[in-house]
């Protein structure tokens, strides 16, 4: 999916790597047994080790080691059996170490991949260039008093997986699907909740512009803590055409770290860019390098679910789905079951189609997961077992739809109810047909001499008039028959 930038001297295409904090499930951080409970009151989740008391010496938390090896093999990676654990020097008010504790030359995941799922069917490829691990900071709080700033460390020692891509990324399009595909993989391997909203996953966006055609990369400036996946994409969007307005006014890109604006819709320049060397990275002295075994890894491969990826596959194969329909419903674990429980036994596509098209459209209206859906699988399940076996038709199937969404009811009782059976007494729709064709004897005539489009309209009168009941063919092969003789 090629996304250009039309300048003034030609077209630009864009370079995009993403670096992803991932927050690590675990009921302790990386080094401490504090606890990490989102949204607890301010400096109630900290140890000694996370505010940094002198003499206090690190432990590592074995958990979140599986966490992130578990997280490597999702990810199609190598499993680096050796990593160390160095110290990120640098100074922050809510760093109280001075130092973070972070991987920087071997890091506990190498190289992997991430397919991603394009809206028209495709799919792409995205390299991971690593997965490390590393500790959080604390939080400054600027906003609750006119003249002193506070300092909430919770989320010190709290940890992180970043995971870096490779600079494969090549629209904004392409940004959100591979945010979206992380996101999702992360959750079937519960490693991370990939809560944008609660700060539990955030995006650091690595962007570059060059004519087409051209090979190399140019200088890439970071859009740092982008906190949506909409926002992603906008921030892409802005710095894009940024970058191509300073070439062409004849001006040079510089590396550096920079903030989006979301209501203004533009980065800005928020710090000359960090390299390497201003961290003064050295191995940390109080932590003995990482070695895992095989075994290790084997037991923890052993363990993994069916992953986004198999499980598209399998539905296109086992479902007969499109890679469209198939893609949609893996995204969220809990949707794939769901599907699955609908289709046992049904139409798969049938199945698909309710799934996707008017159960989520309801749930979008009501602002609803598919694990709060006031319509159970089992009870979808059930009206597509009444329009298969020719209770109701797919017309009347809505409209009781819409009963289960506010109701919760089984569509059974509310067909009997109701009063909603299908009709399909012949002399009944005959009847109807009659008359409509006898309040409209100028139309009937239209059509007997070769309007047929109107039949559709002669259709719906009969419909109107059985409360929707009729059977929809049925009154489309009679009115055929009393009109055209077919």
């Amino acid at each position: 999916m090629t996304y250009i930038v039309k300048g003034e001297t030609g077209d630009w295409e864009i370079v995009v790597g993403l670096e992803v904090h991932a927050q690590v499930i675990s009921r302790s951080k990386l080094f401490s047994g504090a606890a990490t409970d989102f949204g607890a009151e301010p400096n109630t989740q900290v140890s000694l080790v996370d505010a940094a008391m002198p003499g206090m010496l690190p432990v590592i938390n074995e958990y979140t080691i599986e966490q992130a090896v578990r997280t490597g093999l999702g990810l199609r990676a190598k499993i680096n059996l050796v990593s160390v654990f160095e110290r990120k020097n640098y100074f922050y008010a809510d760093l109280p170490q001075g130092y973070q504790i972070s991987q920087y030359q071997q890091p506990i995941v190498g190289e992997g991949t991430i397919v991603l799922d394009m809206p028209d069917g495709s799919s792409r490829a995205v390299g991971i260039e690593r997965l490390h691990m590393e500790q959080d900071a604390g939080k400054s709080l600027h906003d609750q008093d006119p003249r002193r700033s506070f300092i909430d460390l919770n989320r010190s020692g709290v940890c992180l997986m970043e995971i870096v891509s490779k600079p494969d990324i090549r629209s904004p399009e392409e940004a959100g699907a591979y945010l979206r595909k992380l996101r999702s993989i992360l959750r079937y391997l519960g490693t991370c909740d990939g809560n944008m909203e609660e700060g539990s996953m955030r995006c650091d966006v690595n962007v570059s512009v060059r004519k087409v055609g051209e090979e190399g990369l140019r200088t890439r400036a970071e859009v740092k803590n982008v906190n949506s996946v909409r926002f992603v994409m906008q921030a892409i969007e802005h710095e894009a055409e940024r970058q191509v307005g300073v070439y062409e006014d004849g001006g040079r890109v510089v590396q550096e770290t920079r903030l989006y604006d979301a209501a203004k819709g533009e980065t800005r320049s928020m710090r000359a860019k960090e390299f390497a060397h201003d961290y003064r990275y050295f191995p940390d002295p109080d932590l003995l390098p990482l070695i895992l075994t095989q075994d290790f890894v084997d037991r923890i491969r052993s363990g993994l679910p069916e992953l986004p990826d198999d499980k598209k596959e399998r539905f296109m194969r086992d479902y007969g789905l499109t890679p469209y329909d198939a893609s949609v419903l893996v995204v969220e674990r809990e949707t794939a079951a769901y599907f699955e429980q609908v289709a046992k036994g049904r139409d798969a596509k049938q199945a698909a189609n309710w799934v996707i098209s008017t159960l989520f459209g309801a749930l979008n209206r009501l602002g609803k997961s598919i694990s709060e859906s006031p319509v159970g699988a089992d009870n979808l399940g059930r009206l597509i077992d009444l329009i298969a076996d020719g209770t109701i038709s797919g017309r009347l199937a809505k409209d009781i739809f819409e009963i289960m969404v506010e109701t919760g009811q089984e569509p059974g009782r509310i067909v009997e109810e109701r009063g909603l059976k299908q009709v399909t007494d012949t002399g009944a729709i005959e009847a109807a047909i009659d008359a409509a064709i006898a309040a409209n004897p100028d139309k009937a005539d239209e059509v007997r001499g070769g309007k047929d489009k109107l039949l559709g309209w002669f259709t719906g009168q009969v419909m109107k008039a059985t409360g929707g009941k009729a059977n929809p063919q049925m009154v489309n092969d009679l009115l055929r028959k009393k009109l055209m003789g077919a």
